[in-house]
């Protein structure tokens, strides 16, 4: 059952997207209400969005608001991208099914924890403030993207490339996803060191696939997502560093697992593999 920071934000993000999607269909529409108003169809937007934020900074207090403005910028991301997805010059359109596809990974996310383990839900489930890496990753793309597009504009034009990056991250959340709701109340965003009487050792669904299914697909998501922009500078840094963090991550998570678990980790490690590439996990030597 969805509980109510969850469905706040869902009412909030939905509600965000079809606003920020409403003057294009206006417009399509040729009901020109909003060029009565304004030359600039993304002045509207900005006044749109800053009036989003007014009624949620009235509406909601404490963590209510945190959650409400966060969703409301997710979705209004959401439906910007959709816009620049289908209207914008061809060589920004895939620019906008990168900014969807990062919408919608990150409110799943909280949506996601917020149904199968509220209890543990917090800002931070939004995973937008992962960390400074991941902040600087995420600019440094939009960056090339930008740069590469103002001195080779074809370079950005959909292609087999970028349709397959789409492929790669809609894949990659699924798999993720799914790990989520197979794990339920295991899954946490922070690694466990102390094992409550609720954990269990899950080896059934995804798992039966490989033994860490949500890494495996935010890997290939993060690289899908250079793939999308045919950022080939990223790709091949987000590929390594992806790779490090996950293997590093693995690690870690996998004493913590070898502890809870025991004998049945270690027999589960022989059965599955990890399901990411040279990556073996932590083994005990006997």
């Amino acid at each position: 059952m969805l509980c109510y920071n969850g469905k706040l934000s869902f009412f909030c993000f939905i509600a965000a997207g079809l606003i920020a999607i409403l003057p294009e269909v206006l417009l399509r529409l040729e009901f020109n209400v909003f060029q009565e108003y304004f030359n600039n169809i993304w002045f509207t937007h900005l006044f749109q969005y800053g009036f989003l934020n007014i009624l949620v900074l009235l509406a909601f207090r404490d963590f209510a608001y945190q959650v409400a403005v966060r969703a409301v910028l997710l979705g209004y991301a959401f439906g910007i991208g959709i816009i620049v997805s289908f209207v914008a010059p061809s060589s920004w359109q895939m620019f906008g099914v990168y900014i969807t596809i990062m919408a919608i990974f990150h409110y799943t996310e909280f949506l996601s924890i917020a149904w199968i383990n509220p209890s543990t839900l917090s800002i931070d489930s939004f995973i937008l403030n992962h960390s400074i890496a991941y902040g600087v990753a995420a600019c440094s793309s939009w960056i090339e993207f930008v740069i590469e597009r103002h001195y080779y504009s074809a370079m950005k034009e959909s292609s087999f490339i970028s349709y397959f990056g789409l492929v790669l991250c809609i894949c990659g959340e699924v798999l993720r996803k799914l790990a989520m709701f197979t794990a339920k109340h295991n899954f946490n965003h922070i690694v466990q060191s102390e094992k409550m009487d609720s954990h269990e050792l899950i080896t059934y669904g995804v798992y039966r696939i490989c033994r860490h299914p949500s890494y495996v697909g935010w890997f290939y998501w993060s690289i899908g997502t250079q793939l999308i922009l045919q950022n080939p500078v990223c790709f091949l840094a987000y590929t390594g560093v992806s790779w490090k963090f996950f293997h590093d991550r693995i690690l870690i998570e996998e004493i913590t697992l070898l502890n809870f678990f025991g004998q049945d980790y270690v027999e589960y490690q022989k059965k599955v593999s990890t399901g990411l590439p040279y990556i073996s996990g932590y083994k005990l030597n006997l």
